[in-house]
């Protein structure tokens, strides 16, 4: 027996990189048989390209998915910044999955407000709309990024008081799990460098980098769902979920990538708001971090929701810059992965989810 099975799901931003593989990797039923999952966004062209390309693409590929699709998948048109809009879609719901934010870092630099309202104030509407309506949602779990750690971007900011949100909401809502994953940079996804490098590979060069110094970490968008999955099965209230994974340097990345053509790689500088390395957990959260089933995992802060008296924490931080793997590594890895520029290139896919 699943743990989805019979339930009601809801994906806020699910059109994006992360909640389109999640959609499919719980049509495929990976986590049980759920009774509807509905995807929740305020872009209706997204959402009809999406639902185009089940209809064609997965209905050639994938007879179970396309089943689950049209028995199970719904639409739904609403803004996470709209309390009533929130709360009309959560009456639905059993479990959240909160995808939806404005994540491009410049953009948040640009247009700050802009963030808070979708970051934080998103964030708030889901909690008040089960507070305030008595919703019966079992489990929310929120979707944050490296960059709400020890934060210098506003982007980041958002994303730390966002978790911080959930994180104090298991205390207003007793009855309802809220949970934290936080990963970094997904190779291949919508806004990452992969799609930039394949671009510019594309059109002959040159391949831009920020800073030679720049390292991220490499995780693959469903390595990303595997890490909610498994804080679904197993994080406590207030829990954040963080994946361990390798690092490397950009420049080996985009060398990987660039192969044996002649290309150039440009260095154009940081961009605003940007950081040289991914912290996935800081100094401050090392000494309550533990390790489970493969995963670090971040105990809350506030002493109302710690159950684990665990004494082996991790005790140092978690940055990119600390597990780098060599520019030989790097290529077998995206060669492995499929993420090869000559395979991406020659059979025209474009590298997003």
């Amino acid at each position: 027996m699943g743990l989805l099975d019979g339930k009601r799901i809801v994906i806020t931003g699910g059109t994006g990189s992360l909640g389109r593989v999640l959609v499919k990797r719980l049509l495929a039923q990976d986590m049980g048989d759920p009774q509807k999952i509905i995807i929740f966004s305020r872009d209706e062209a997204k959402q009809h390209y999406m639902r185009l390309e089940y209809l064609h693409k997965v209905a050639a590929t994938d007879e179970i998915i396309f089943r689950n699709f049209t028995q199970k998948l719904q639409f739904r048109i609403g803004d996470i910044r709209d309390l009533h809009s929130v709360a009309t879609v959560l009456r639905d719901a059993d479990v959240v999955f909160n995808a939806a934010a404005i994540k491009q870092v410049p953009t948040c630099e640009y247009f700050p407000y802009e963030a808070v309202a979708t970051n934080i104030t998103g964030a708030q509407n889901i909690v008040r709309a089960i507070k305030e309506y008595n919703l019966p949602v079992e489990t929310v779990v929120g979707i944050s990024t490296d960059k709400a750690c020890k934060p210098v971007n506003v982007m980041g900011m958002t994303k730390a008081i966002q978790e911080r949100i959930f994180i104090n909401a298991n205390i207003l809502c007793p009855d309802t799990r809220f949970i934290v994953v936080r990963y970094g940079n997904v190779l291949a996804s919508r806004g990452s460098v992969i799609p930039l490098f394949i671009d510019q590979i594309r059109n002959g060069g040159p391949v831009t980098i920020t800073s030679f110094e720049m390292t991220r970490f490499l995780l693959t968008l469903d390595e990303a769902v595997d890490t909610v999955f498994a804080a679904l099965h197993n994080a406590l209230p207030g829990e954040t979920y963080v994946p361990k994974k390798p690092a490397a340097l950009v420049v080996d990345l985009a060398q990987a990538l660039i192969g044996d053509r002649k290309i150039d790689i440009q260095v154009i500088g940081v961009r605003p708001g940007e950081k040289i390395h991914e912290i996935m957990v800081s100094e401050e959260e090392a000494f309550r971090t533990v390790e489970r089933n493969g995963w670090l995992v971040i105990l809350p802060m506030l002493p109302e929701l710690r159950t684990e008296m665990k004494t082996e924490f991790l005790g140092c931080e978690y940055s990119s810059r600390d597990s780098i793997i060599s520019r030989e590594e790097t290529f077998l890895l995206l060669k492995n992965k499929g993420l090869l520029a000559e395979e991406l290139i020659l059979n025209n896919i474009e590298p997003l989810a």
